[in-house]
């Protein structure tokens, strides 16, 4: 089984302070940064100096921060988002997961990504290496399940 850690997402309510805490002075570099004008978030994608190399090199940023547009609150830790980690093979991982009796919480349904969550309640990220693979049953009519 070929798995690789991607990275970690935190949820941040105020995108001017994080990034002067994660950058200014913590000292992790900004790689890149996505808005989503529909969703209504900003993606901030971040690696620590010694790592420039291979997160250019595998597109893994160290720490994505995740700042939502409209003001939120995140009780209970929710300002934790995931770990994120890619797959060779997305539905052959989340079949074995569901035989080892996972709950995968957001089913692969677009052959990309998907979620399950540690018996923590820790929620991780489950992407496709490379191009998406073909939608396929029974994941393209899954439902998601419970949080992710």
């Amino acid at each position: 089984m070929a798995m690789e850690y991607l990275h970690a997402m935190v949820r941040v309510k105020d995108l001017d302070a994080a990034l002067d805490f994660w950058c200014g002075r913590l000292g992790l570099v900004e790689l890149h940064r996505k808005e989503y004008e529909k969703g209504r978030f900003t993606l901030v994608f971040l690696a620590a100096p010694g790592d420039l190399e291979r997160a250019k090199r595998d597109h893994a940023p160290l720490v994505e921060l995740t700042w939502n547009w409209d003001p939120q609150d995140y009780p209970g830790g929710r300002n934790f988002g995931h770990l994120a980690f890619r797959v060779d093979d997305i539905y052959e991982t989340c079949q074995r997961l569901m035989d080892a009796g996972v709950t995968i919480n957001r089913p692969p349904r677009d052959g990309w990504m998907a979620f399950v969550r540690s018996p923590e309640g820790i929620s991780i990220e489950l992407l496709q290496r490379g191009e998406p693979l073909a939608p396929a049953e029974p994941w393209a009519s899954m439902p998601n399940v419970g949080e992710w």
